[in-house]
């Protein structure tokens, strides 16, 4: 009997010196932290390329140069012409150059107030080169632009008893540009966005053939664009 007691009472105190090395054993696992979340970043860098479309409207004054005012009007119409440029983004901050190329039908006229005469003015061209600055929030562009402008102009003087052309002047003319847009990134390639454009043309003296006098002609135009752009490239990987 004192054998058995003595027998049982050691394997009690063996239990009781495996038991830490078990529950050691079949501790949990220590926590890891899960993997920061991965989003696209949408990156205006690089070349792009593009279309547009919007309508606009020219204002002309006409003024006989020694003989007063003949008259102003608006010239409105549609045009169409695409984009190519280059961005690159610093942070938020997104810089580039662009050259744009339209063709136009901005066309009005008004009756000269000194001559039996109308005169018309129609914009059939226009040429920017301007650079950019802008801000993005990840897919969504604000910028401002200006540069240079080069637009080409058709001037024509009507009789207005008859209605028949009496003389013609077809003009390149030189000017200055502003604008901004807002532009929204839809795909990793593709933006959609909308446009204002101001041009600046300095007064221009212009002659008709056959006819006396000379006419000091200002102008400028104004101009909303829808445009679409394709940018070789895609968005980069940030982490929030």
């Amino acid at each position: 009997m004192k054998k058995n007691l003595l027998l049982a009472a050691v394997s009690l105190v063996a239990l009781s010196a495996a038991a830490p090395a078990l529950a050691a054993d079949l501790a949990a696992r220590p926590y890891t932290k899960a993997p920061a979340m991965v989003a696209a970043i949408y990156d205006w860098s690089g070349f792009y390329i593009g279309i547009n479309g919007g309508g606009g409207s020219s204002h002309s004054t006409w003024d006989l140069v020694g003989g007063g005012r003949e008259g102003s009007h608006d010239a409105t119409g549609g045009t169409v012409g695409g984009q190519i440029g280059y961005r690159w983004q610093s942070g938020q901050w997104v810089f580039g150059v662009e050259g744009q190329g339209n063709w136009a039908d901005f066309s009005g006229d008004n009756v000269s107030a000194l001559f039996a005469t109308r005169n018309r003015s129609k914009i059939d061209s226009f040429g920017l080169i301007t650079g950019q600055v802008g801000y993005a929030w990840n897919n969504v562009l604000v910028y401002v632009k200006g540069g240079a402008a080069v637009v080409g102009v058709k001037y024509d003087v009507f009789s207005t008893a008859s209605g028949a052309l009496l003389s013609s002047n077809d003009q390149t003319r030189w000017g200055g540009t502003v604008g901004a847009g807002l532009e929204y990134g839809f795909a990793p390639n593709w933006s959609v966005g909308v446009e204002y454009n101001h041009i600046f043309l300095s007064d221009k003296d212009v002659t008709f053939a056959g006819l006396a006098g000379t006419d000091r002609i200002k102008q400028d135009v104004d101009m909303g664009l829808v445009r679409l752009n394709y940018k070789f490239g895609g968005p980069v990987l940030g982490r929030y």
